[in-house]
């Protein structure tokens, strides 16, 4: 009996033995049938995932983020002991315990499993971060076993490989947290707006809550359950004795409450500008880099200066589309139940604050009551709250009929202008005083007529705002940079530069009379006039006539001259690629942006030195090597040995072109200033600093310019429609575009002292005639200036006087027509 006993336990014993072998071998063969195809995990060693490019104005505040998958990589040393905490207690509490595979979770799930077998609750998962990190780099997210073998796998050969923070490292920088964000850090800005570091226990336990279903944790459309698991973490934190008792309670008692932080511009009125930096990153190194390889971009915007572009830009074109009259409102809208609902639906511009839509409830003689538009949840829903005020009649003065009996008449009651279910857009009305009227709104309406602005460092060529529209929302088209416009006589000082450069002086004298071009066989004679029409000065000093704007001036000059030296100027200070040979373009006849306009005329405040326009400082990749840098001056002496030993201090050497003398720069200059001082942008006085510039005008006021300076700002501004027409009598660069620079340049330059415009060495100050430009003699009896001269061409030391220039220096009057016959025209009138 006992020896079969032992023969039948020695057969158990040989059989189970052989199952061992078998098994052992079994599982020998799948581990190397699923090895086979594993994919190669030390990838992951120079892994590098895709990275939001972030763009920061001057001062270092955010500017704009780009990406398609929303992240910023940060290193586990920078990770807070709280963050990390929170993902372990709701992801995997044994992580730097296990292998990589976490057996005593497998059997805990296993077993709840069994528990909960038939009921709905959600199998409880049993992967470890280490598994995740498999399956997110290397692996599908197919449901099989398959699948599931191969991740263990790789994550027992992750564990080998990596150390246990690399690992986390990995995971937390790329799991999806919702809202388009990846990765820890962007999430807590996304949800927050704030760093890992200014996380509270309860809002670490929400990001950490939501890599296992971050759609359905979404925190405004199933707040509830969010809550719930935000709370469940917290428990875990507590559970595992990484928070106390009192922070727990308080976690659980916080309301979940996110920012909905946008992905756009974050500096108000810098969208175009934005856009623009946008435009040339992806030119320069492409989508791919563009969109993740993680640039860090510092740009030459100064956010003071662009909201005081924006704000002084969008007044002078909402001031001019408002003395046009009211053209309605933006829609109509049924008023009846819920208005806030139907308004909500209306699209409106989001980049002009403080107008806001709104739609008229009810209107009567005296007033107009108002809803605003309701704002929406981070889900989508729309705010219940409901916001009214009041548009009185001070609120609607402006707003004239353009048609009908009442054209072109002050309104004198509420109700001619607004109706019932008119929806339109309101701002707060601003009293006398300057002060808010309480509850009190005005009319608005969204300017049809457009322009642009661009200001610069005329240095540097650093663009420091610019302003491409009224609304970025409305237009993303950049008129700074893609709108091609006629100059009209802002493009004269190239004119006037290049006969400066060429044998002229500013008291050179040429002859404002009619004049007659043939233009060839076919094509007829061509005959400029002036602004005025038929007003014509007779001789006239180049100062005069640029200070003047006169046009027959110019094109004698330009026949003199040569449409080819000119088109090489034009070229030269990159205002056109090539300029053709007619007459006409030394008018400003041609097409150009006011982002080229800017950038010559900062070569004529700079001392001729070539400028290269800008919107970037430096550019750097994700690992903080700069890959661009716009300043290309060579340093010498900045390499020099650490310590002080009596060495030459560092030199920075300035290899740019020089593409205007200086003394012609400081010339035309010195004639612009007198444009500011007594010709066609007098406005620019009230700056109270030393201003040069020069206004434009095109044929039938299409476009009305203003290009100005001070020694260290320049600034250039175009109005005119998008589809171009005529902008009306008046139309001019002195009383449109001159206007708006003014305001700009009050503000940006009321720090500033009244620095003077530098005198290159070289240049001759002379006392001449203010008429003629002849030298003042002892007893010259008319007006007098100091006029600017190379070595060797001021006037000769007797005095004469040439035209008709008056004797106590009031404008030069209009010639007789008795007089035009002195003058022959087509001859060029050099004298």
């Amino acid at each position: 009996m006992m020896r079969l006993l032992l023969r039948f336990m020695g057969f158990l014993f040989a059989a189970g033995t052989i199952l061992f072998l078998v098994g052992v071998a079994a599982v020998a063969g799948l581990i190397w049938h699923f090895s086979q195809d594993l994919p190669e995990y030390s990838q992951l060693q120079n892994y590098e995932p895709p990275v939001m490019t972030r763009v920061h104005a001057s001062d270092g505040s955010l500017l704009g983020e780009y990406a398609k998958e929303r992240r910023l990589y940060l290193p586990i040393q920078a990770v807070p002991k709280l963050v990390i905490n929170a993902f372990l207690a709701a992801e995997d509490k044994n992580f730097y315990e296990h292998g990589g595979i976490d057996y005593q979770g497998m059997a805990r799930a296993a077993l709840l499993y069994a528990q909960n077998y038939g009921t709905n609750k959600r199998p409880q998962g049993a992967s470890t971060i280490t598994q995740q990190v498999a399956k997110n780099f290397l692996l599908t997210n197919e449901v099989s076993f398959t699948r599931k073998i191969k991740e263990a796998l790789l994550a027992m050969r992750l564990e080998r490989t990596y150390s246990k923070d690399k690992i986390l490292e990995l995971y937390l920088n790329e799991i999806y947290l919702g809202l388009g964000a990846y990765g820890i850090a962007a999430a807590s800005l996304v949800y927050f707006d704030k760093s890992v570091n200014e996380l509270s226990v309860a809002e670490a336990a929400y990001l950490a809550a939501l890599p296992k279903a971050p759609s359905t944790l979404h925190p405004v459309k199933n707040r509830e359950r969010a809550i719930e698991r935000r709370d469940y973490v917290v428990d875990r934190l507590l559970e595992n004795g990484w928070v106390n008792q009192a922070d727990a309670e308080k976690a659980r008692k916080q309301p979940l409450i996110v920012t909905g932080r946008s992905n756009g511009a974050h500096t108000f009125a810098g969208e175009y500008f934005a856009e623009e930096v946008r435009r040339d990153l992806f030119e320069r190194y492409g989508e791919e880099k563009l969109y993740g390889g993680g640039l860090s971009v510092r740009t030459t915007l100064d956010p003071e200066l662009q909201v005081i572009a924006r704000k002084t830009m969008a007044n002078g074109l909402v001031t001019y589309d408002e003395a046009q009259g009211w053209r309605g409102p933006v829609s109509k809208l049924d008023i009846s139940g819920d208005w806030g609902v139907k308004l909500a639906e209306v699209k409106s511009l989001s980049d002009i604050s403080p107008w806001r839509m709104a739609v008229v409830l009810e209107s009567d003689d005296k007033s107009a009551r108002i809803g605003f538009q309701p704002g929406r949840e981070l889900g989508g829903a729309v705010s219940r709250e409901r916001r009214t005020g009041l548009i009185t009649l001070d609120g609607v003065k402006w707003a004239k009929a353009t048609s009908g009996s009442a054209r072109g008449r002050t309104p004198t009651k509420v109700s001619q202008v607004l109706s019932p279910g008119d929806v339109i857009y309101a701002d707060p009305l601003i009293a006398k005083d300057g002060k808010i009227v309480e509850g009190e709104y005005r009319l608005r309406q969204l300017p049809e007529v457009s322009g642009a602005m661009v200001a610069m460092d005329p240095r540097t060529g650093r663009v420091l705002a610019m302003v491409g529209g009224f609304s970025f929302d409305q237009s993303q088209f950049n008129r700074a940079t893609q709108a091609y416009r006629q100059p009209g006589s802002s493009f004269k000082p190239l004119v006037y530069s290049s006969a400066l450069d060429n044998g002229y002086t500013p008291s050179t004298v040429v002859v404002d009379a009619p004049i007659e071009i043939d233009q060839g066989r076919g094509s007829g004679v061509w005959r400029p006039e002036n602004y005025s029409k038929e007003k014509y000065y007779g001789p006239q000093t180049l100062r005069n006539a640029l200070r003047l704007s006169l046009n027959t001036v110019t094109v004698r000059l330009a026949q003199d001259v040569g449409m080819p030296l000119i088109g090489e100027y034009a070229k030269r200070f990159g205002v056109y690629d090539e300029l053709p040979n007619y007459l006409s373009y030394a008018l400003g006849a041609g097409e150009t942006t006011v982002l080229r306009m800017v950038t010559a005329y900062s070569m004529f405040d700079n001392g001729g030195r070539r400028v290269k326009p800008t919107l970037i400082d430096r550019i750097q990749d994700r690992y903080g090597h700069t890959i661009y840098k716009h300043d290309a001056r060579e340093c010498r002496g900045c390499e020099a040995p650490e310590g002080w030993k009596n060495q030459s201090e560092p030199q920075l050497i300035d290899h740019r072109e020089q593409v205007l003398d200086s003394m012609t720069a400081y010339q035309i200059t010195s004639m612009m200033e007198g444009v500011v001082q007594a010709g066609t942008a007098t406005v620019m006085r009230e700056v109270g600093k030393p201003i040069a510039g020069k206004t434009g005008t095109t044929n039938d006021q299409k476009d009305a310019w203003f290009i100005g300076f001070s020694p260290d700002l320049v600034v250039g501004i175009y109005i005119g429609y998008d589809k171009p027409r005529n902008l009306g009598r008046r139309a001019t660069g002195g009383h449109l575009a001159a206007p708006i620079a003014r305001d700009f340049m009050k503000i940006a330059l009321a720090d500033k002292p009244a620095t003077p415009f530098r005198i290159p060495p070289g240049i001759k100050l002379v006392r001449v005639d203010a008429k003629s430009g002849m030298r003042a003699g002892p007893g010259s009896g008319g007006k007098t200036i100091l006029e600017a001269f190379k070595p060797g061409t001021a006037p000769p030391d007797n005095y004469s006087v040439i035209g008709v220039a008056d004797a106590d220096g009031r404008e030069p009057q209009p010639l007789p027509d008795a007089d035009r016959s002195l003058f022959r025209p087509g001859t060029g009138g050099l004298y």
